[in-house]
C-alpha cells in the first residue's frame, strides 16, 4: 500500500500529546516532503532517515514521500521521530506489513548507521502510553528510567535491522522490566549528630522538615549554614510512588533522567548565584523546565542570597504561594509544578558580621540586606541566625546531639499528626483555618497580634508565625498552640529583629 501510519509522542511541557505519522508515497519526481510544523531538527530527519535506511540494507524508494506529523497546529521538536518516519517509509513502501505497527509507539533517533539513540523526555510518554495501553518501542540506550513505571508495556531496540527482525518475528525483543522500588540510604556523612553546636539551628532545621516551611540561615562565615541546609532532605520522608514519578517525569522532560535507585528519593538542588531567572524559573524558545521545578516535592538551597538578582529572587514569589509555574511563549503555555521547599543562607552584612567587630557601617548593611525585597523576605517562615561558637566549643568534649535518625522519627510523627488533622502540612494551611480549627486558642492569636504590630510585620507575616506556632505545637505531641509556642515563633524572626535594630532613629 502507498500509505501508512505509526503512532509516536511528542512533548509539550509535562503532556506527550500523540503523534501520527503518515507517510504517503505518490507518482512523480524523487521528493522527500516533510510537513505538520516541523522544526529545524525534524525536518533533518529527512537525511538521517534517508542513510539509515539505506545502511541497514533496506530501499529507499525513489517516489514523492510526503510526511505528515499530526495534529498539524502542535510543534515538533526533535530527532525523537525519526524512528516511527523509517517505520512509515517501510510500511508504505511494502517492505514491512502494516499490523507491525498496529498498537505500538515508536520512539529514538536513527543515527546514520542504522543505530537507534536515545531521546530525552520519555517518561511522561511512557505514562501517556500505559493509559492508552499501547506498546513501547524505545532505544536500547537511555531505557533504564521506563523502569519506574510499573505495568508497562515497553521493548527495547538497539538498531533499525534489528528492530525490524523482532517485528517480523524472527528474533525476541529485549523488554523494559520494572525496578523494584527501595527506600533511599541514609548518607552516613550528612549526620545532624556531627554539627557542633547550633541548636537553635538545628531546631529550625526540625520546624522546617516537619511543616514545609521556608528556612533562611543567617551568620557569618563559616559557621555551618551551608551544613546545615544539607542535610534537610536527610530529615524528610521518602516520596510517594505518585509524588516520585512526577518528580521522574519532570526530570525526564529536562533531559535529566532519575535513576530507579534514586526514584523516592527528594531532590536537592542548589544553584550557583550566577544563575538567570529563565534557569531557575524555566524557560527557552521551547520552555524546559527551570530550577524550582527540579526541585519540586523537594528542597531548593540558594547559597550567598542577596548575590543572586533582585529580580530572579522576585520571580520565586508566585511559585512559592501558587506551587506551580507557568511560562507563556508565543509557541505555548506551558505549566510545570513547582511545589518546592526553599532554604537559603546569607551573611547579615558585606563584611559577614553585624558585630562589634563589624567593618561594615549600619547604612551599608541597610544597602547590603535592601537588595532582597521586602514581599520576598516574607515568603520565609523562618529566619534563624546561626552565630560563630562559644570560646572552647569547639575543643571541648562534645556533647552527644540529637542525630539524623531521631530528628527524622519526630518529624515524621509531627507530619503524621498535621496530615491527619487537616490533610495537608501546616506551612500550607489556608488563612481561613488558623482562626482556631487547627487548635489554636485566642489568646495564642491575640498574642501574635500583639507581637506583629509591635515589629511591624504585614499579615502574611502573622499568618506565617501562627503555622510555625502550630508545628512547634506538632512536635511536642500536637496539642493545641499556646502563648508559648507564639513566643517561641517569634523567636525565629531574625531578620525582622536585624532590621529593626538597623533602623535610623
Amino acid at each position: 500500500m502507498a500509505l501508512a501510519q505509526v503512532l509516536t509522542r511528542g512533548q509539550l511541557g509535562m503532556d506527550a500529546p500523540e503523534i501520527r505519522v503518515e507517510v504517503h508515497l505518490g507518482g512523480g519526481l524523487p521528493s522527500f516532503t516533510l510537513v505538520g510544523l516541523p522544526e529545524a531538527s525534524v525536518r533533518e530527519s529527512r537525511e538521517r532517515v534517508r542513510a539509515a535506511l539505506s545502511s541497514g540494507g533496506f530501499q529507499f524508494p525513489a517516489r514523492r514521500i510526503t510526511v505528515n506529523l499530526a495534529p498539524a497546529e502542535l510543534p515538533k521538536q526533535g530527532g525523537r521521530f525519526d524512528l516511527a518516519i523509517a517505520l512509515g517509509i517501510l510500511c508504505a513502501s511494502g517492505q514491512l506489513p502494516q499490523t507491525c505497527a498496529d498498537n505500538r509507539e515508536f520512539f529514538g533517533e536513527l543515527s546514520l548507521s542504522g543505530e537507534i539513540m536515545p531521546c530525552a523526555g520519555l517518561l511522561p510518554s511512557a505514562l501517556a502510553a500505559k493509559r492508552a495501553r499501547h506498546q513501547m518501542v524505545v532505544p536500547e540506550r537511555g531505557s533504564d528510567e521506563l523502569q519506574l513505571v510499573p505495568g508497562l508495556d515497553a521493548v527495547t531496540a538497539p538498531t533499525l535491522p534489528l528492530l525490524i527482525a523482532s517485528l517480523l518475528g524472527q528474533r525476541t525483543f529485549t523488554r523494559v522490566t520494572p525496578s523494584s522500588v527501595r527506600q533511599p540510604d541514609a548518607d552516613s556523612d550528612r549526620d545532624l549528630g556531627e554539627v557542633i553546636g547550633q541548636q537553635q539551628g538545628k531546631l529550625a532545621l526540625m520546624i522546617a522538615a516537619a511543616g514545609g516551611h521556608n528556612l533562611l540561615l543567617m551568620g557569618p562565615p563559616g559557621t555551618g549554614k551551608t551544613m546545615l541546609a544539607s542535610r534537610l532532605c536527610d530529615l524528610l520522608p521518602p516520596l510517594e510512588v505518585d509524588a516520585a514519578l512526577e518528580v521522574a517525569a519532570i526530570h525526564s522532560v529536562a533531559g535529566l533522567p532519575r535513576a530507579p535507585s534514586r526514584l523516592l528519593q527528594r531532590p536537592f538542588r542548589a544553584p550557583h548565584h550566577s544563575s538567570s531567572a529563565a534557569s531557575l524559573v524555566g524557560g527557552g524558545s521551547q520552555p524546559k523546565p527551570g530550577e524550582i521545578s527540579l526541585a519540586h516535592h523537594g528542597v531548593l538551597f540558594l547559597d550567598e542570597l542577596p548575590e543572586f538578582p533582585r529580580s530572579v529572587l522576585d520571580s520565586l514569589r508566585e511559585p512559592l504561594e501558587s506551587g506551580e509555574v507557568v511560562i507563556s511563549r508565543a509557541a505555548a503555555k506551558l505549566t510545570y509544578p513547582a511545589r518546592f521547599q526553599l532554604i537559603a543562607a546569607m551573611n547579615p552584612s558585606p563584611c559577614g558580621d553585624t558585630g562589634p567587630h563589624s567593618r561594615s557601617t549600619p547604612e551599608q548593611i541597610r544597602r547590603y540586606l535592601g537588595r532582597l525585597s521586602g514581599p520576598f523576605l516574607d515568603r520565609f517562615d523562618l529566619t534563624v541566625e546561626v552565630a560563630r561558637l562559644a570560646p572552647g566549643e569547639l575543643t571541648r568534649q562534645p556533647l552527644q546531639g540529637v542525630t539524623t535518625e531521631q530528628a527524622r522519627a519526630r518529624v515524621i510523627a509531627a507530619r503524621t499528626r498535621a496530615l491527619s488533622r487537616q490533610g495537608t502540612l501546616n506551612a500550607r494551611l489556608p488563612a481561613s483555618a488558623l482562626a482556631g480549627e487547627v487548635g489554636i486558642v485566642p489568646e495564642a492569636a491575640a498574642f501574635a497580634e500583639q507581637g506583629l504590630n509591635r515589629l511591624g510585620l504585614s499579615i502574611r507575616a502573622y499568618h506565617r508565625i501562627l503555622r510555625v506556632s502550630r508545628t512547634l505545637a506538632d512536635l511536642e505531641g500536637g496539642g493545641t498552640v499556646t502563648r508559648a509556642h507564639v513566643a517561641q515563633a517569634f523567636g525565629f524572626r531574625a531578620m525582622d529583629k536585624l532590621m529593626a535594630r538597623l533602623r535610623p532613629l
